[in-house]
């Protein structure tokens, strides 16, 4: 469990603008900033990020949240997973609440990093000892510093080669970092053997996989290690980690098949590459891909096989693809990869090709107009139905339009008429429009708040001025009320420094989400400020109590503000009442309790 208190001053360190940013364009508007909805089609902005307040929401369709759950919503990512990402790039370490089972979790996955990198150094110094190995990565064009870069090793022909670097060759940890199996009879051996040996990084540099290219004869030509604690082959890219800075240099990304292609596109000054491990391109890698840059460009063979890898790569890069975002796909000449083109056309020629790739919408159409020709009825009513379910998946509005007009030209039925029949573009991500949870979380523009809807985006604002403060019995029973008496208690319990974010967050799945997120929207909408939060507090919490009294629900502090029929009403009570609850009677000289 990661503390609240981390999280209080995650949410302090990092600023929602650049994170949303990052994924949806923004634009100033005022003191926030604007952008259609990522969670529901709209013509006009409705979705608005507070600098200030470290918090967006949507006034159409009721999203809202913190950084960390936009990245939940938008990226689906898991609460860890956003905020390990926010904390890696505000510089912060998530420390965690262990329990037992939890800490040997973490204990194990530090274990088998270990492994994995004792495994690299041990392949990487049999690289230098195999003659065979040099002279195959040289006949391959490759250079000592380009291997070195890469960390490319060898792993002998042999059973158990591994046993001379690690301490315990029958440590169980070894079968689960995917570098030992375990054969008939308990044998053990190793998965690698006699292979050019490519380690896997993670975004953090670390080495959580392998993929080893057979020498000579053998099946399977590349093995990869098998789905561990570490590595998810759907997950990982190979060569991210080393190309983060040329990615962003270039302005792209290339996504290739294989290993050699990465290093063979670097090795010629193409920097920028990736490639998927042995899968086919998941909407994780394009998520990962898209937060690196604007541009990626899947490049394969012209095969048959190339041109399946390239379709289900647009199939799962649908669904990420927003706006201002741009997708290509280059076919290479049949029989060709990028390493054979690099090696023998050069960087210039390549970067060429690459300025010529397809963009991903005149490639869905083509190869639409290619399985379903639109020569007759039949043939256009089968490419519409076949293009229905993949526009259905884009989230980016513009592009959804431009390709059903698109579409309208080569079926040559009128716009209005394909519109209908795919549906609009708000049709694709209505399941937010109909789930009932959003629906109960839309946020009206305006209401007319209460006093407890003004103590609660008093102290939403201005959450410090929380701690210590006495609220009355609860006799308002409100959504409001119960919230702000929910706020009060957290700030008054935390430690550090706390934000607006930071509370939202902190109920984010509780009774009062709706309530803390509707308060502090409409702090928004009504251009509240800190500084008029702080001057209306003390008042308020006079006035609160002054409410209550009146009541009969509870007697307000001596030290509060009030009017003279209630200082009067007062005095009379606390002379003949002591704090407790006591009697008391006048003894001439001051009270006396009996």
């Amino acid at each position: 469990m990661i503390p609240n208190d981390f999280i209080q001053t995650l949410l302090g360190r990092v600023d929602i603008v650049e994170v949303v940013d990052r994924h949806v364009p923004l634009k100033k508007a005022g003191a926030n900033y604007q952008a259609c909805c990522p969670f529901h089609s709209e013509k006009t902005p409705s979705f608005t990020v507070s600098p200030t307040k470290q918090f967006y929401h949507c006034f159409g369709c009721g999203a809202h949240g913190t950084a960390i759950g936009f990245l939940m919503e938008h990226a689906g990512k898991s609460f860890p997973e956003a905020v390990e990402e926010l904390a890696r790039d505000a510089g912060l370490t998530v420390p965690r609440d262990e329990r037992a089972g939890e800490a040997a979790s973490r204990d194990d996955t530090a274990d088998l990093t270990g492994l994995m990198l004792t495994a690299a150094k041990f392949y990487r110094a049999r690289l230098r000892a195999s003659s065979t190995a040099i002279d195959y990565l040289k006949s391959r064009g490759l250079t000592g510093n380009v291997a070195a870069r890469f960390g490319i090793g060898y792993a002998p022909e042999a059973w158990q080669p591994l046993a001379e670097a690690v301490p315990d060759y029958d440590d169980a940890a070894l079968e689960r970092a995917g570098l030992v199996i375990r054969g008939e009879g308990d044998k053990r051996y190793d998965r690698f053997r006699d292979r050019i040996m490519f380690p896997i990084h993670d975004s953090r540099g670390r080495v959580i996989g392998f993929g080893g290219r057979v020498l000579g004869k053998g099946e399977p030509k590349y093995l990869n290690s098998p789905e561990t604690a570490l590595f998810s082959k759907g997950r990982e890219l190979y060569g991210i980690y080393l190309a983060r800075n040329a990615i962003r240099a270039a302005g792209r990304v290339v996504v290739v098949e294989g290993y050699m292609d990465v290093v063979a596109l670097a090795q010629h000054g193409v920097e920028y590459a990736v490639a998927t491990l042995g899968t086919s391109t998941t909407p994780v890698h394009a998520q990962k891909l898209f937060r690196l840059t604007d541009s990626v460009v899947f490049c394969f063979d012209g095969d048959a096989a190339g041109r399946k890898a390239a379709w289900r790569a647009l199939e799962n890069t649908l669904p990420v693809l927003q706006d201002g975002k741009d997708a290509r796909f280059l076919f290479l000449p049949d029989g060709e990869d990028p390493d054979d083109y690099v090696r023998a056309r050069g960087k210039a020629a390549f970067e060429a090709a690459l300025a010529r790739a397809t963009p991903l919408s005149e490639y869905l159409v083509a190869e639409l107009t290619v399985r379903h020709p639109p020569d007759t009825a039949e043939g256009r009513a089968a490419l519409l139905a076949a293009a229905r379910p993949l526009l259905s998946q884009i989230n980016a509005p513009i592009l959804g339009t431009l390709l059903r007009q698109r579409l309208a030209t080569v079926t040559g039925l009128p716009e209005g008429d394909v519109a209908a029949l795919l549906g609009q573009a708000a049709d694709a991500p209505s399941s937010r429009r109909s789930d009932p949870t959003r629906a109960s979380r839309r946020l009206p523009v305006r209401r007319a708040p209460s006093l407890a809807r003004e103590l609660l985006q008093g102290f939403l604002l201005q959450p410090s001025l929380a701690r210590g403060v006495e609220l009355p019995p609860l006799g308002d029973t409100s959504a409001d009320a119960h919230a702000l008496r929910a706020v009060v208690e957290l700030c008054g319990a935390a430690h550090g420094e706390l934000t607006a974010a930071g509370i939202v967050q902190s109920f984010i799945g509780t009774a009062h989400e709706a309530a803390v997120a509707d308060a502090l929207a409409s702090a928004e909408d009504q251009a509240i400020t800190p500084e008029v939060a702080a001057e209306s507090i003390r008042a308020g919490i006079a006035r609160y109590w002054q409410q209550a009294e009146l009541a009969g629900t509870a007697l307000a502090p001596a030290d509060m503000p009030s009017t003279p029929e209630q200082t009067e009403r007062r005095r009379q009570l606390d002379f003949v009442r002591r704090p407790d609850g006591g009697d008391a009677k006048n003894s001439g000289n001051g009270l006396e309790t009996r």
